[in-house]
């Protein structure tokens, strides 16, 4: 049993690392990639588009689908998104989908003016680390390069137009207070999706970054019980690893 997790943007697989090792100690087999031009530098960053983070998360479900009997796809804010356009691409390769905080669009009327403005200017004020959980922290940039904001608004355009082909079962997990995320995202994923067997849960004591929060325990057991509920045989038999 295979579970692929997808970090967001400008952040890093830390974010989802304790979601990670939760499943694999029962018995999941997991993948964390780390997406093009994020861990290092923002300058990196700059030189990459949604095409290619979506080509890593592809190719990383193409490998754990080839020996694995089961694949669930989860992420967190944008890699909620890649997870849905997953979802919606692979068909039957995906059991499920289990999305925290996902990304629907690039709000604020700056969003606007993206295509122009990252002529003009590199970047802006980062988006990490926003938890309510006092000495917890999210490792990603301190800015945000506006070209990789611009192709995250197209990337995430497209991916609207193709909620409705996910069919799977789809848990969303949703932070009551969220400052980089909309709860509106949220519903838009609800109210496009195809899917019929659809829980929503709320997060009362965490911020964007749920999966680092006070909440968290409750996210990897929630998605521990999605994934169980689906494949009974989970965390009674199988391997392990983190990769």
């Amino acid at each position: 049993m295979g579970v692929l997790l997808c970090h967001g943007f400008t952040g890093s697989p830390q974010s989802l690392r304790p979601w990670a090792e939760h499943h694999a100690a029962r018995g999941l087999t997991v993948s964390l990639p780390l997406l093009p031009g994020h861990g290092t530098r923002w300058e990196d960053m700059q030189l990459t588009t949604w095409q290619d983070w979506y080509a890593e998360v592809d190719r990383e479900l193409r490998a754990l689908a080839a020996h694995c009997s089961r694949v669930f796809v989860g992420g967190l804010s944008m890699g909620g998104a890649l997870a849905l356009r997953l979802a919606a691409r692979h068909g039957e390769r995906v059991a499920g989908a289990v999305v925290v905080n996902p990304a629907n669009k690039v709000h604020g009327l700056s969003a606007y003016a993206l295509p122009a403005a990252r002529h003009l200017v590199r970047t802006t004020k980062g988006i990490a680390s926003d938890i309510a959980k006092e000495g917890a922290a999210e490792l990603g940039y301190d800015r945000v390069p506006l070209h990789a904001a611009h192709s995250l608004r197209t990337g995430l355009r497209r991916l609207d137009g193709e909620l409705p082909q996910v069919t799977q079962p789809l848990l969303v997990l949703r932070s009551a207070q969220d400052h980089v995320v909309p709860a509106a995202d949220s519903a838009r994923v609800l109210s496009r999706v195809s899917s019929t067997d659809v829980t929503e849960i709320v997060l009362e004591h965490s911020y964007h970054v749920a999966t680092l929060d006070v909440d968290a325990d409750r996210v990897f057991e929630e998605s521990l019980a999605f994934i169980g509920r689906l494949a009974p045989s989970v965390g009674k038999e199988g391997t392990a690893a983190v990769g």
